[in-house]
C-alpha cells in the first residue's frame, strides 16, 4: 500500500489523538530506559501523518552523543545512524535550528550531500520531515518521519507532525520528570543514610550530621549526595 495516502477520516484522526493526548496525562511508572510512551507517538505519527512510513526520535547532548528513541523500523534507526556518522542531514538542522525542515527528494536535495547519498544508496527513504522538540538539561531532539517516495509530505503533513511532535515533547517531558524525581528520592535516602551514620559515630544530632555534610561538601568542592555516598562508603566494613 502506498503510505503517502491515508485512508483515515478527519473524525478518526482527531480521535486516535486525543486517545493519545489521554494516555499522556496518565503515565505510568517507568524506568530510564522504557520507551514505551514514545512508541506509541512514533506509531501513531504514521499512522496519521500523510507520507509518514518510519518514524523516532533522535537526542542529541552537548557532547554531540546520538540516542534514537522509539523507531518504528530498522530502517529509521538507519537512517539515524547515517546521521550520525556524517554528522549531518535533517533531524540533527532540526533538532540544532529549533525549526522544522522538509525535505521533498532526498536524492536532488544539495543541503547534506554526504548523509544524501547514503540515505538513497543504502535504505528505501526518499523524503523526510523533523520537527525540533525540546530542550532538556543540555539535549535537544527531533521527531522525524520519513517516507520512501519522494513529495510525499503536504501541508496536512507539516500540521499534523507537528501535533505529534508536540505529544512526543510531552512524553519525554513526562519520563524524564519521573526519572528526575525518582533521582531526587535517591539522593535524600543517600543523604539521610549518611547523616544517621555520623549520628552514631560522633553522638551527634540530625541537624549537625547534616551541617558536617554541607562542610564537607563545601570544602571539597563535591556534590553532597556524593560526600554522602563516600561517608557510607567508608563505614561499610571491609571483607575478609
Amino acid at each position: 500500500m502506498n503510505n503517502s495516502i491515508k485512508n483515515l477520516t478527519n473524525n478518526e484522526v482527531h480521535h486516535s489523538i486525543a486517545d493519545l493526548a489521554r494516555r499522556l496525562h496518565d503515565v505510568p511508572e517507568a524506568s530510564e530506559h522504557d520507551d514505551g510512551l514514545l512508541r506509541s507517538v512514533t506509531a501513531a505519527a504514521i499512522e496519521n501523518v500523510p507520507g509518514a512510513r518510519h518514524a523516532g526520535v533522535l537526542l542529541v547532548d552537548k557532547k554531540r552523543n546520538f540516542e534514537t528513541i522509539a523507531p518504528t523500523g530498522p530502517v529509521m534507526t538507519q537512517v539515524d545512524r547515517i546521521q550520525l556518522e556524517t554528522g549531518e542531514g535533517p533531524c540533527l538542522q532540526a533538532a540544532w535550528d529549533h525549526q522544522m525542515v522538509l525535505i521533498n527528494d532526498i536524492a536532488g536535495d544539495p543541503r547534506w550531500p554526504a548523509f544524501s547519498a547514503r540515505v538513497v544508496n543504502d535504505t528505501p527513504v526518499r523524503a523526510g520531515l523533523s520537527f525540533h522538540l525540546f530542550t532538556h538539561k543540555g539535549t535537544i531532539g527531533a521527531l522525524n518521519v520519513f517516507a520512501d517516495e519522494v513529495d510525499a509530505f503536504s501541508v496536512e503533513s507539516e500540521e499534523l507532525g507537528l501535533i505529534f511532535a508536540t505529544h512526543a515533547a510531552l512524553a519525554l517531558g513526562a519520563v524524564r520528570q519521573q526519572q528526575d524525581f525518582r533521582s531526587a528520592l535517591a539522593s535524600r535516602d543517600t543523604i539521610g543514610q549518611a547523616k544517621g551514620m555520623l549520628m552514631e559515630r560522633f553522638s551527634i544530632d540530625a541537624i549537625a550530621a547534616f551541617e558536617l555534610l554541607r562542610r564537607l561538601s563545601q570544602d571539597t568542592n563535591t556534590p553532597l549526595v556524593d560526600v554522602a555516598r563516600q561517608v557510607i562508603d567508608a563505614e561499610k566494613p571491609v571483607k575478609a
